[in-house]
């Protein structure tokens, strides 16, 4: 074994430790491995960045910017309407109309796109039949799992390993090669999903409303600054009432103006109303010592007033940042106010918690922030997504061109890098999408992991270390 092979080997073995551990994030771990292999001139620095070049990484990005150009349009908004009508008010029937429509189209969008787009139409078919969220989102993910396996678009998995038989001389995948498998996991999957899978997830009824299904009623209050509080005059970043208890201000109103989410350095004065959140009960313990008093929630802004549900989704730069370390109040127009992660709520130490796919935020902002969540990568809002109505008339030339860049692989007139490129600039040429929309569209992180790990391979090849695994 020479010293080449055995550095390899031990970069391999140290990629899927860290994978395993999750000490670092994926994509860190892919570019790190990357960089050891060029820094130690194993490979030629073409070798090691030969991986963003390679047909399967640029397919992969050329199918989130289509994805995003199917949304923005809102070519998809129909399905979940179809959805709504062919479940009703039944779990079951809902359940399966929403894994046989999901699956489809995530045979031919990416599949955390897929995701995305269906999260808000998820939870609004829950509250339709009043069960828990997770009995659908479980099913919504498995889905997409399970249509992703039947295309070689479906998931990036298969467009590398297509992109590898090719580079090694063997015929690379059909664009329906792997469909008879794929349909067959797909069967079982949703029969399973129906019959033993659903009855094992939780069932909990939903309250009609965010508030009480929130259960906000012991954590949102409103309290006046009284003229010898000793929190008067201070800012809200220093002041004795914020230090000493876990509090957030979500509105000050003073005079007959309204301040949201006030900034660190916001100074308080006499007379302040103060809507806040906090754990009621331990302030009305404290609320004499720091000159405080409750009083019954005014009219203020209440119509200006928004409550949102945000779902942390796939690839939010918010996974595994906790509020505090983003810098939440700063970036976002807009306070959290509680935290629901499967089937637990949190109204405590909300800016320290680390946040995970599938959490979801109860959001206190203005009406007119509302939009400006929405189209923030960091959030998929769980409500109705109001495209743009500009874009409404691209919706009919959106889906022709996905179904153009699929028949084109299909009938292998093209490689399927070739016509997911045409589509991707047909999408930009006709406004489906904007240039700025297109870039963030791209999970980047899945770029680099996919970069980094072409690296790992090549430099597997080119030591001898694969061959001496295979042969072993």
């Amino acid at each position: 074994m020479t010293v080449e092979i055995f550095f390899t080997l031990v970069m391999a073995a140290a990629t899927v430790v860290l994978f395993v551990t999750e000490k670092f994030r994926v994509d860190v771990v892919a570019a790190l491995t990357m960089t050891a292999f060029l820094v130690s001139g194993i490979i030629t620095p073409e070798q090691g960045i030969s991986g963003f070049s390679n047909p399967a990484t640029v397919t992969v990005a050329a199918m989130f910017i289509l994805s995003a150009g199917l949304y923005r349009t809102g070519a998809l908004d129909n399905l979940a309407a179809l959805i709504a009508r062919a479940g009703g008010s039944s779990p079951w029937l809902t359940a399966l109309s929403l894994m046989l429509v999901v699956g489809v189209i995530s045979a031919f969008i990416n599949n955390t796109a897929a995701v995305a787009i269906f999260l808000p139409v998820t939870f609004d078919l829950a509250r339709r039949c009043k069960i828990s969220p997770s009995k659908l989102l479980i099913p919504l993910s498995f889905a997409s799992l399970f249509g992703g396996a039947c295309t070689l678009v479906g998931t990036s998995t298969n467009v590398l390993v297509s992109s590898i038989a090719k580079n090694h001389g063997l015929q690379p995948f059909g664009m329906f090669e792997m469909a008879p498998l794929g349909l067959l996991l797909a069967a079982f999957g949703i029969a399973y999903m129906l019959t033993i899978g659903m009855p094992l997830l939780p069932s909990t009824r939903e309250p009609e409303n965010l508030e009480g299904e929130f259960e906000l009623a012991p954590y949102l209050c409103e309290i006046v600054v009284a003229a010898d509080s000793q929190s008067c005059g201070h800012p809200l970043a220093t002041a004795p009432l914020i230090q000493e208890q876990d509090l957030d201000v979500l509105e000050v109103r003073r005079q007959g103006q309204n301040f949201w989410n006030p900034s660190g350095d916001f100074v308080l004065q006499a007379a302040d109303v103060l809507r806040v959140r906090c754990a009621v009960h331990d302030l009305m313990a404290s609320a004499q010592h720091h000159g405080v008093s409750f009083r019954a929630e005014g009219p203020g802004s209440v119509e200006e007033r928004a409550f949102v549900e945000a779902v942390v989704g796939p690839g939010s730069p918010l996974i595994g940042h906790s509020l505090s370390s983003y810098r939440f109040r700063e970036r976002f127009p807009a306070s959290a106010i509680a935290l629901r992660r499967s089937d637990t709520i949190r109204h405590s130490r909300l800016a320290a918690t680390r946040l995970r796919v599938g959490d979801v935020l109860l959001l206190a902002t203005k009406q007119e922030a509302v939009d400006r969540l929405r189209n923030d990568p960091a959030f998929v809002l769980v409500s109705e997504v109001n495209h743009q109505e500009d874009r409404r008339r691209l919706m009919l030339p959106a889906l022709a061109i996905m179904v153009l860049v699929v028949a084109l692989a299909a009938l292998d007139l093209l490689p399927i890098v070739v016509s997911s490129i045409l589509g991707c600039a047909l999408m930009l040429l006709i406004g489906c999408l904007k240039p700025d929309e297109a870039y963030a569209a791209i999970d980047w992180k899945v770029i680099v992991l996919l970069g980094g790990m072409l690296t790992l391979g090549t430099a597997m090849e080119e030591t001898g270390a694969a061959r001496l695994l295979a042969e072993s």
